[in-house]
This record gives C-alpha cells, sequence and structure tokens, in this order.
C-alpha cells in the first residue's frame, strides 16, 4: 500500500475543467492528486519564418512553473532566462501534441500551447501534455466555427502522458512529488490512441534499473495512459459550459 493509500497500478484522482479561462480558444485546468497545471490553447495567424514555405501550419508549447506552485517561491522564467527544466519540458509538451495533429491541415496558423503550473506534487509535465491535449481539441473546434479548417481533418490522434516509477524497489504509476523524489528510477511515457508510444523519458536516479523492471514501468503506464485516454473522452463529450 502506497503513503496515500492507493495501489500500484493506480493513478491519482483526475479531473479536467474545460472552459476554465474565458478568452482561450481551448482552456482546461487539469487536476492530478494535488498537481494543478492550467493549460491554454491559442490560435495565431502565420508561422514561424522557417516554416513558411512548406505551406503547413505549426503547433508549440511553453511550460512554466508560477513563483507559488511550489513550497518554496520560484523565481519567473524571463526572455532568455530560461532554465534547462523548463526548455526540456515545453518542448516535450510540444513534440507530443505535434503527434496528434497533421499539421499541413492547419493552413498558415499557429496553436500556442500554454501550460502553467499553479500547483506542483509531481507528474507536472505528464498533466501538462494530458490537460494539452483536451485544450487543443477545443481550439481545433473553435477553428473550425472560424472557418480555417476542418477538426475531422486535422485531428490524428488523441495524446496522453503518465509517469511510472521503482520506489523502494517497487513499479509505481503516477508518481506524486514524496514518491519522486525517493525514486530509484523514473519514467515519464507519452502514448496514442492506437497504444503507440510517442516519447519514453526513462532515468536511473540511484545506481541502475533492469530491462525487466523497465518492461513492468512500461506496462503500467500504459494502464495509465489507457484510463487518462477515457478521462479526456468523457472530458471532451460533455458539455463546454461556457
Amino acid at each position: 500500500m502506497r503513503h496515500d493509500g492507493r495501489r500500484p497500478d493506480q493513478l491519482r484522482p483526475i479531473q479536467i475543467t474545460r472552459g476554465f479561462a474565458r478568452f482561450a480558444p481551448g482552456s482546461v485546468l487539469m487536476r492530478a492528486g494535488n498537481t494543478v497545471v492550467l493549460c491554454n490553447a491559442s490560435i495565431e495567424p502565420g508561422v514561424p519564418e522557417w516554416r513558411a514555405a512548406s505551406g503547413a501550419g505549426w503547433l508549440t508549447a511553453e511550460y512554466d512553473m508560477l513563483p507559488a506552485s511550489t513550497g518554496r517561491r520560484r523565481e519567473r522564467n524571463r526572455g532568455a532566462k530560461i532554465d534547462g527544466r523548463t526548455q526540456e519540458i515545453q518542448r516535450l509538451i510540444g513534440r507530443a501534441l505535434r503527434a496528434a495533429i497533421d499539421l499541413a491541415r492547419l493552413g498558415q496558423h499557429t496553436i500556442y500551447l500554454d501550460c502553467d503550473v499553479i500547483d506542483a506534487d509531481g507528474g507536472t509535465r505528464t498533466a501538462g501534455v494530458t490537460g494539452a491535449f483536451v485544450a487543443l481539441c477545443d481550439a481545433l473546434a473553435e477553428g473550425e466555427r472560424r472557418g480555417l479548417w476542418q477538426s475531422a481533418d486535422v485531428l490524428r490522434s488523441p495524446v496522453a502522458a503518465v509517469s511510472a516509477g521503482i520506489v523502494d524497489g517497487a513499479a509505481l504509476l503516477d508518481l506524486d512529488y514524496r514518491e519522486d523524489v525517493a525514486a530509484q528510477a523514473d519514467c515519464n511515457v507519452v502514448m496514442n490512441g492506437a497504444g503507440e508510444f510517442i516519447e519514453v523519458q526513462s532515468t536511473a536516479e540511484r545506481g541502475a534499473f533492469s530491462e525487466a523492471q523497465l518492461g513492468e514501468l512500461l506496462r503500467l503506464a500504459r494502464l495509465g495512459v489507457a484510463a487518462l485516454l477515457d478521462e479526456q473522452r468523457r472530458a471532451l463529450s460533455a458539455s463546454l459550459g461556457r
């Protein structure tokens, strides 16, 4: 039994609230246990200069942790002063969500995904990916209402992400912060609706881990992503409520 009473293969309680910010075409407040991430999706005309000749659109992400999201106040990332962890995570979110859509069908438009951590208790990057996908779907629907594209043509597959790790020799799904800091190894996994892997980030924090242990982490992640995809479907099937 884990410190919060969960089974090894059990996610934290998930809550996906759509339409959280009034002015964003897509906006989701994503809760995974005590981790809370605000995911906003915006549509802007034009693409980066290096992308223009392709005729296709673009999707990019920004991620940050708000100053009071952890026990000690964090400095804001501003301008060129962006720490390496933040850059790594926002690139992960961008790669993950680009795998969800056909960029050629966006035309010369850019979708920005802004993931801001309000409360951090582990798994902020995976919560960002999972919540941002729902925000992206609402932004695509808004783009269709504006006559920019057909959502069904743009969207390829749902995408979700989850963490798993080895704590005290046991493989656990969806680590919170207390488990994450004690983990001998952790693994962040992004998958699509077909059960295919988009990204696997696995690291030994202490010593090393075996192929069998990695296999168990991936098995748990597959279970977790399947459950998160169900949560996304439920959220998207509900009325937006704006």
